[in-house]
Order: structure tokens, then C-alpha cells, then sequence
């Protein structure tokens, strides 16, 4: 009886920490630069911010999301972005409306610049991973 309650038990642990795992996926996608403004998120962003416009499809989507794009949660969300083994933590304040994937991100020039030394000669980074953190 000890034995049966047992296996009970651990299967309902093991059926508990499944959705954990997936909530800690990496994304991947398209990574570009480009220069801030008023973001979508409602703030004035200049050059030198350490921010991040994720793609619109994201952006719209993102759980909590209203009609008004100041108020998305999405916005102040900081991320983690890696590139060939280089990383730069980022804050989203913006949507990339040119942004085709649902994972691509548009960085600030200082923020892509954490990830290849010449960000203007590369252009667009292919494989550009990301968590939340």
C-alpha cells in the first residue's frame, strides 16, 4: 500500500513541475538596431538606453495586452539576448513594427553593440537567443 501511495505521490510532483520547464524556453530570433524615439511603451528613449523594441506580433499579443500600448505589461520587462556567446540584459520600451518574426528584437546601437563589435558592417543578426528574466 506504502509502495502504490508512493508512486502516486511522485507522479503528481512530476505532473506539477512540468509547466516550469516550459516557461523557461529560450526564444530565437532576428536581431537588428535601430534609433529609439517615443516607444510604444509611452517614454521618451534616446541613443544611449539599454532598451529593446520586441516585435509587434509579440508586443499585441503578450498576455494583458490592451488597446492603449502604454499600458502593456510587456513594457519594463527586462530580457537577456545572446549572440555568438555574447550577452547584453535589455528593458522592452518599444515595438519593432518591421520585425517579421514573432521573436525578432530592434536594439538600441549600444545595446546590439554588446553583441558583434560592428553592428552597422553585420546588419541584421540571424539566431539572436533570448530569455526573460
Amino acid at each position: 500500500m506504502f509502495a502504490k501511495l508512493t508512486v502516486l505521490a511522485l507522479s503528481a510532483l512530476a505532473a506539477c513541475a512540468a509547466p516550469t520547464a516550459l516557461e523557461a524556453r529560450s526564444f530565437s530570433g532576428d536581431g537588428t538596431y535601430y534609433d529609439p524615439g517615443l516607444g510604444a511603451c509611452g517614454k521618451v528613449n534616446v541613443d544611449a538606453d539599454m532598451i529593446v523594441a520586441v516585435s509587434h506580433l509579440l508586443y499585441d499579443s503578450y498576455p494583458g495586452a490592451t488597446p492603449n500600448p502604454n499600458l502593456n505589461p510587456i513594457c519594463g520587462r527586462a530580457l537577456r539576448a545572446t549572440y555568438n556567446n555574447r550577452t547584453v540584459d535589455v528593458t522592452v520600451q518599444d515595438k519593432c513594427m518591421g520585425c517579421q518574426g514573432m521573436y525578432d528584437l530592434d536594439f538600441t546601437l549600444p545595446g546590439i553593440s554588446k553583441l558583434v563589435d560592428d553592428p552597422v558592417f553585420v546588419g541584421r543578426l540571424h539566431g539572436v537567443t533570448w530569455d526573460w528574466l
